[in-house]
């Protein structure tokens, strides 16, 4: 009696374990691109410049030109900030909800600015908008914060 139960034990536990995936393994992976050049003959761009994704997906910036990195400007409460080294690849897995304004540091002013929507954009909305951006990065973000509040 003792080995049957212990033979139906340890069949059971393998069979649940895969009616229970892990978290991760249903997170997806997201790809921006570091360019000097955009799709529309923009300098110094990521691509794309919007990523919408999902509380525990990864976003992995490629320098498919080099020069460029990819570091944290605005974040929500709680996340993590990150800053990638020039012409490196860097993975950020995003947990918190809320929006992510980021920069390629030597090329900001210049306008590489980006945003990735993590489920609902409006939790900390307000804070990129009044965050502060020099020269294009200023024009550029408040096209994509527009383009962001359109489909909210």
């Amino acid at each position: 009696m003792k080995r049957r139960l212990f033979l139906a034990s340890t069949m059971l536990l393998p069979a649940a374990a895969l009616l229970v995936p892990p978290r991760r393994a249903l997170a997806a992976e997201h790809e921006v691109q570091m360019l000097n050049k955009g799709p529309d003959g923009q300098r110094n761009w990521f691509e794309p410049a919007i990523v919408y994704a999902q509380p525990g997906d990864t976003i992995r910036f490629v320098p498919a030109d080099k020069g460029h990195n990819s570091a944290a400007l605005v974040v929500p409460d709680g996340a993590e900030e990150w800053q990638g080294k020039l012409s490196k690849d860097i993975s950020v897995t995003l947990d918190v909800p809320g929006l992510y304004a980021y920069k390629c540091t030597p090329h900001f002013g210049l306008g590489m600015v980006g945003l990735i929507v993590i489920g609902d954009p409006t939790i900390n909305l307000e804070a990129v908008k009044s965050a502060r951006f020099p020269g294009k990065a200023r024009t550029v973000m408040a096209e994509l914060l527009k383009e962001v509040e359109a489909s909210t």
